[in-house]
């Protein structure tokens, strides 16, 4: 699904138009951004919470050449799946 198609699925749902519906996902993605950005966690009982992990630097190795290269630390988005969202799976 993208996100064309979240917008369509959520204003069909929600009995709202599509414009409400993007604006409404537009905002929850500027929201979370932001607040990940600054370090917090977003948890939403019973869907997941999403928050940041730093990962530290390392050495790897180019595939071609074999070469060690530095990789450098960097911030990365964990999300964790809610009880009742991974019961929908099963």
């Amino acid at each position: 699904m993208n996100k064309s198609q979240l917008v369509d699925a959520i204003a069909r749902n929600a009995k709202i138009t599509k414009v409400d519906a993007k604006k409404a996902l537009d905002a929850f993605i500027e929201v979370t951004g932001e607040t990940l950005r600054s370090g917090d966690k977003i948890v939403l009982v019973g869907f997941g919470s999403f928050s940041v992990a730093k990962k530290p630097e390392r050495t790897g190795r180019n595939p071609r050449t074999g070469a060690a290269i530095r990789i450098a630390p960097r911030n990365v988005v964990k999300f964790r799946a809610g009880a009742e969202l991974s019961d929908m799976l099963k």
